[in-house]
Parts: C-alpha cells; sequence; structure tokens
C-alpha cells in the first residue's frame, strides 16, 4: 500500500473518512486508498481503557497522505502548511473558494486554511515567474502588490 518514501499525516479529532471524502470532494484526481477504525485499544500503559481511534489513506493530485482520527489533542497550525501550484486564475478561483467556504477561511497573500484548519497557500505558478524575473522592477511589483491580496489575482501582480 505504502508507495512513496515519506507520507505526510494529517491529525483530526474525529471521523477520518469525512475528512477524506472532504479532500476528495477538492481534489477530485484523489481516491480513498484504505479506512480502519480501531475500537477499545490499549493506552500507552497498556491499559484496556477506551481509546478508540480511526485511520484513512488517501491520495490527492498523486501524493499520499495519512489522516489519524485520533481526538482534539492536536490542532493544526501555519507551521505546516500545503501549496497548490495552479496553473491558471480560474485554478486558483476553484480551490480558492473550495477551501475557505463551509467553515474555511481566508488569509493574506495567498494563504488560506479549510474548515479543518490546515493551512494553503493558493498560487498560479507564473507568480513564481514574477518573483524570480530579472527585471527588478516586476519583481518588486509581484512582492508588493501580494502584500495587498487575499486570494492571488494573477492580472494585478504583473
Amino acid at each position: 500500500m505504502h508507495t512513496q518514501k515519506i507520507t505526510p499525516c494529517l491529525w483530526v479529532e474525529k471521523d477520518a473518512k469525512a475528512v477524506a471524502e472532504y479532500y476528495l470532494s477538492i481534489f477530485r484526481d484523489g481516491r480513498l486508498k484504505d479506512y480502519r477504525s480501531f475500537e477499545n485499544m490499549p493506552d500507552a500503559e497498556g491499559n484496556g481503557q477506551d481509546n478508540s481511534f480511526e485511520t484513512a489513506v488517501m491520495e490527492l493530485a498523486g501524493v499520499e497522505f495519512s489522516i489519524l482520527a485520533a481526538g482534539p489533542m492536536f490542532k493544526f497550525n501555519e507551521a505546516i502548511s500545503l501549496v497548490i501550484n495552479c496553473k491558471d486564475q480560474e485554478e486558483v478561483d476553484y480551490y480558492w473558494e473550495a477551501l475557505t467556504s463551509n467553515g474555511g477561511e481566508e488569509g493574506p497573500c495567498g494563504w488560506c486554511k479549510d474548515k479543518y484548519g490546515l493551512s494553503w497557500q493558493v498560487v498560479p505558478v507564473a507568480y513564481f515567474d514574477l518573483i524570480h524575473h530579472s527585471d527588478p522592477a516586476v519583481r518588486e511589483k509581484a512582492i508588493k502588490n501580494t502584500f495587498t491580496q487575499k486570494k492571488l489575482i494573477l492580472s494585478e501582480l504583473q
């Protein structure tokens, strides 16, 4: 089942399958590879307490992710985020809307959070050409305008 050397694990509070289905509804080229529910597992000291959790494995855009639904002990924060490299403004608009709707939130400079609190940067690939351009005026305009935007609007960065 494991096809890549490193697999990011997303810890969520509950319902690993629903979380996977949420991401699969956004990234339509993905698939659910596995789902498991573990009931009444012993705790770290070997006690038979009611420790239940779920796992799921999904593939999004060719990248495998593991989901662990094991309670509220850990929450997402901006220390880990995912970047979506978009071919054009239409794709930026699609992902931005999908991730910020239904409980997600917009942030600055192309950053947003989905309804689970996972941070994403939604970026048109042409943006990188602008901020690495050989002309300093092109670079400066793109970077300066980035700081004025939430969702990146490529036409305003050029």
